[in-house]
């Protein structure tokens, strides 16, 4: 368990995010887009810039603040010889979050971009440190097993430069954050799954399924993007915080009528599974593990000096996960906003026959409709699929708790600098890029490949987020729109 009290030397540190690394690697799912070769490139030659700068401290900390491996993203096939024997499921979309099935996922990340871990390895030899914050696709780091692999994959690559290499100094630069990063005055760091419904954990120190501590309780988001989205060619796996109802029906009528079954049942059984994890909510195994995760907040508790009040307050802010309720589960794949239509629908056939003997229809028509507007709006309202403007809510909260001249989460994967009460709010953006795709109807973004660098200078700590330019180097980031900081 990382030590969160200051170290002895003094540390400038670098912070990055969302870089997806094995986002692609399929075997079994035909809806995986390739991941762009150049985010590798760019990703080495930004290590190594770094590497060469001198920093205002002692020694560069490089902190990823999650989402650094996707183990979500990955579907492989599962091998003979594994010790967790594959469920139905995990045959069918590939190995899941079991810890042998994670160490697995972890080896072919590390032939497929060896150039990353390498130029990594390279950077913790130099003698800078590094802290690898635990994200929702890579809430696998829970397993020590898989900590272990990732600690012995970096020190061969350091090894493979510097055969003599002092193994334990190297070791002791590396630590795990299952939680979060903190520096008092400077920075608090954590990736922002835990604010966001869709992708929050119930107990994020102890976040291991009741009905199989083997494997890693799953929430909506991994659900539906194993169950849905993979299996469903041209399905986008991101901004659907940007579409509603509409999109799906048009999407699904596209599918054609054997492709539109496929998808309902692949939808139908999703729901299912949404709903035998909420069961599991309310089982004895699940409350032994809250009971396992206080004790686990506890010990952190004693190894960073913070207060338990202060880690009990934090968890109050972190939002439920959307299985743990049934209208939570229903928001959430519009099922409610189906049902209102559906009785909508039946009330005007109910108007249309009463009214053809009665008269009166056409009132009791726009009645219908009016009340089918007003619920629909309201439903609309409950559910925010984009994070974005809770993360910047949280942030001025957690700054009362930790207080740190800048608040710095990922997530989102869109840039932010906006004032978060006492301290700045950073978001930073992502290194996760597709290939671009030929069809001219869809756009491939370009990873912002933003960073942050947060140094002291003249005692007070100085933060400026930057974009990698290949050819260039660091550029510093212009924040579009009204979240820009003067």
């Amino acid at each position: 368990m990382p030590s969160l009290i200051p170290p002895p030397v003094s540390e400038s540190l670098l912070v990055f995010s969302d870089v997806h690394l094995g986002s692609d690697l399929n075997e079994c799912m035909p809806n995986v887009r390739r991941r762009s070769a150049t985010i590798d490139r760019d990703l080495v030659l930004f290590l190594g810039h770094y590497r060469a700068q001198r920093p205002a401290g002692d020694r560069w900390r490089i902190v990823i603040a999650g989402d650094f491996i996707d183990f979500i993203g990955m579907s492989i096939t599962a091998p003979a010889e594994l010790p967790t024997a594959p469920n139905d499921e995990e045959r069918a979309h590939g190995v899941g979050n079991a810890a042998d099935h994670a160490r697995l996922k972890l080896s072919r990340v590390a032939v497929r971009h060896a150039d990353v871990f390498a130029a990594l390895a390279r950077f913790v030899a130099d003698g800078h440190a590094l802290t690898v914050v635990h994200g929702n696709h890579d809430i696998e780091f829970h397993w020590d097993p898989v900590k272990e692999d990732l600690r012995a994959l970096l020190e061969d690559h350091a090894r493979r430069e510097r055969p003599e290499l002092d193994a334990a100094a190297f070791q002791g630069r590396i630590e795990f954050s299952p939680w979060f990063f903190y520096r008092e005055g400077v920075a608090y760091i954590e990736h922002g799954h835990q604010y966001d419904p869709f992708c929050s954990t119930e107990r994020v120190m102890a976040p291991v399924s009741p009905r199989d501590p083997r494997r890693i309780a799953r929430g909506f988001s991994e659900v539906f993007i194993r169950y849905v989205v993979r299996p469903t060619l041209g399905l986008p796996e991101h901004g659907h915080e940007h579409t509603g109802m509409l999109y799906y029906v048009t999407f699904a009528l596209r599918l054609g009528f054997r492709g539109l079954l496929g998808l309902a049942a692949r939808f139908i059984i999703a729901v299912g599974e949404l709903f035998r994890v909420r069961r599991e909510c309310f089982t004895e195994a699940a409350a032994l593990l809250r009971a396992e995760h206080e004790r686990r907040v506890g010990l952190l508790s004693q190894a960073t000096r913070i207060g338990m009040d202060r880690l009990r307050a934090l968890l109050s802010l972190q939002e439920p996960p959307l299985t743990t309720s049934i209208r939570g589960i229903l928001a959430s794949v519009l099922l409610d906003r189906i049902a209102l239509g559906l009785a909508s629908l039946l009330a005007l056939l109910a108007v249309a026959i009463v009214g053809a003997y009665h008269g009166h229809a056409l009132y009791a028509a726009l009645v219908v409709l009016a009340a089918w507007a007003l619920f629909h709006r309201h439903l609309s309202s409950q559910r925010t699929v984009d994070p974005a403007a809770q993360l910047v809510v949280k942030a001025t909260q957690l700054a009362r708790l930790f207080p740190a001249a800048f608040v710095v989460m990922g997530h989102t994967h869109t840039p932010v600098n906006t004032p978060a009460g006492t301290a700045t709010y950073i978001n930073l953006g992502s290194w996760a890029e597709d290939e671009p795709t030929e069809a001219p109807e869809e756009s491939t973004p370009r990873a912002t490949r933003t960073h942050l660098v947060i140094e002291m200078r003249e005692q007070r700590p100085e933060a400026r987020l930057f974009t990698w330019e290949p050819g260039t180097g660091p550029r510093t980031y212009d924040i579009p729109g009204p979240t820009r900081q003067g």
